[in-house]
């Protein structure tokens, strides 16, 4: 299956369970290819035939845009070099959630969730931690019996207690044994940011940049993180405007505007495309189009914000 088809059918799936999603970016070199919101849950997705592709620099983009956006970064894929991904499991790399479109499809729309992670070592699940400590303490079983069912040690059974996952035939003994659900699906849109963002985050006059745009921007009093492998240049977590851009290239400013207005109306942020003149780019409901002139006379960060959402409708 080529990427394009790929890509369309992870769009399929996303728009059937009532996402809102974005057209597929065309640009290469780019970190995502598909964001989707449907209510609060916003998703970054990456989508490759072989998941082995996915690199490390995309990956830590993908962090940076899920933590500015408060998103779940996903990457959807067919194989690795050990295989095709199996369905009803979420694999990883990098610390980025992987499944097929299979995968996605039976959680999003047959409300089957996957319940098995690969992690090293093998596959394993989640327990009910509660629940399992709750019934061994009702029914006055010894953390040695639920040891020998299981397989493990004492000690394995205490940490099973206390959040650490299973092996697979492990729990499934463990199940059985106890006749209760301990196994948890697994949610492979949970997302816990392991960086703060004042990690990344460039503020105030002394850390520059080589962009005049970007530096007049921290000297206003914006805190910025330039991006690399995105269709934009710079993102602020600032809640109203969060996407900013600017185009030196004439072919690309087109285009680049409509990536940016798209984005802005699936994450429901406000963006800005930072330009030399505003012609030909009249029109466009969810980008605020500034001219660099424009810029250069403004001193304040509210300034720019109140021209920026008076000239983006979300």
């Amino acid at each position: 299956m080529t990427r394009d088809t790929l890509i369309n059918t992870t769009r399929a799936i996303l728009a059937k369970a009532g996402f809102d999603i974005s057209a597929a970016l065309t640009l290469r070199s780019v970190c995502f290819d598909v964001v989707a919101r449907r209510d609060s849950q916003l998703l970054i997705i990456k989508v490759l035939s072989n998941v082995d592709a996915f690199a490390r620099d995309n990956a830590d983009e993908m962090k940076v845009l899920a933590d500015a956006l408060c998103a779940s970064p996903m990457l959807i894929g067919e194989r690795s070099s050990s295989g095709p991904l199996e369905p009803g499991i979420v694999y990883s790399r990098f610390g980025i959630p992987i499944m097929s479109n299979e995968t996605l499809a039976d959680h999003l729309l047959e409300e089957v969730p996957p319940f098995i992670f690969a992690a090293p070592g093998g596959l394993y699940v989640k327990l009910d931690k509660d629940m399992l400590k709750s019934i061994r303490e009702e029914r006055g079983i010894s953390l040695g019996t639920l040891a020998d069912v299981a397989g493990v040690s004492r000690r394995t059974i205490q940490m099973y207690e206390g959040g650490m996952s299973a092996m697979i035939d492990a729990a499934v003994r463990l199940e059985e044994y106890l006749d209760a659900p301990i196994i948890e699906p697994v949610n492979p849109f949970e997302y816990k940011p392991e960086k703060k963002g004042d990690s990344y985050e460039l503020t105030g006059g002394d850390r520059r940049t080589n962009s005049i745009i970007l530096n007049h921007l921290l000297d206003i009093g914006y805190s910025v993180t330039p991006v690399t492998k995105s269709p934009f240049e710079a993102l602020s977590r600032d809640r109203r405007v969060i996407i900013m851009t600017s185009v030196d290239n004439e072919k690309d400013l087109l285009q680049k505007t409509e990536i940016a207005s798209d984005i802005s109306r699936v994450t429901g942020r406000h963006s800005v495309v930072i330009v030399d003149s505003p012609g030909g780019l009249e029109g466009f409901r969810f980008t605020a189009v500034v001219t660099k002139d424009e810029l250069r006379k403004i001193d304040d960060k509210e300034e720019l914000t109140d021209l920026v959402m008076s000239r983006s409708d979300i």
